[in-house]
């Protein structure tokens, strides 16, 4: 039998008609763009299923740009969001798409830069506000943002692991859980923790050789 949360009963704290559309969709946009990066000059959002039919009617394309602005799902600004990133000088487009066998609240996340190459993430709102992250730049992933989050990808080497754990342990950081894929001799990981992620932490594994790309996002939260 499912557990139900707070969250699943009440729905976040949040401005629009659905948490599914607007709460997490907002959630959605600002992990995106936690991920991507700042300096976007464009994002153009692939949406799939239940988004692609309905963003208009319930919101989902004013809280998606709200949350790549940066703003929460409790925002009064969301309304407006669409003005403020034409405002911003920021290009936004939205398109129908077939995004494969995933959540019909789906979205494809794709940023675009003047100094670095496009970016993308593709991520599912799954009910009461709650998200999970499927793909970073066609690198596969799971996690849900409610927790803060370190992603790393990185040369393939016996002993990288135990010594990304090792200066967690340093740090006195405990790993609420971790996946880590593998394509050739590029692995990409996800760990969950259970500390807010200070940029020392991250600094100490950019050190390491055989790291390819770090990033800690705190959580996003969902009220």
């Amino acid at each position: 039998m499912k557990e139900y949360g707070i969250f699943d009963i009440l729905g976040p704290v949040m401005i629009g008609p659905s948490s599914s559309h607007t709460a997490g969709a907002a959630r959605l946009g600002k992990i995106g763009m936690e991920i991507a990066g700042s300096g976007f000059h464009r994002v153009r959002f692939y949406l799939h299923g239940s988004f692609a039919k309905t963003y208009r009617g319930h919101g989902t394309d004013r809280a998606l740009v709200a949350g790549v602005l940066g703003m929460e799902p409790s925002d009064e600004r969301i309304k407006d969001s669409l003005n403020i990133a034409r405002d911003r000088g920021i290009d936004i487009e939205f398109m129908e798409a077939d995004l494969g066998y995933v959540h019909p609240n789906t979205v494809k996340m794709v940023f675009y830069y003047k100094d670095r190459d496009v970016y993308y993430v593709t991520g599912s709102s799954i009910g009461g506000g709650s998200i999970i992250v499927i793909d970073i730049n066609g690198n596969e992933v799971e996690f849900t943002g409610d927790y803060p989050t370190i992603l790393i990808k990185y040369e393939d080497q016996k002993g990288t692991i135990s010594r990304i754990s090792a200066i967690l342990s340093d740090e006195d950081i405990n790993i609420a859980t971790m996946k880590v894929t593998r394509e050739g001799n590029v692995a990409t990981m996800v760990m969950e923790i259970d500390n807010p992620i200070k940029s020392k932490v991250i600094d100490r594994i950019r050190n390491l050789d055989e790291i390819l790309y770090v990033k800690g996002i705190n959580s996003i939260r969902r009220a």
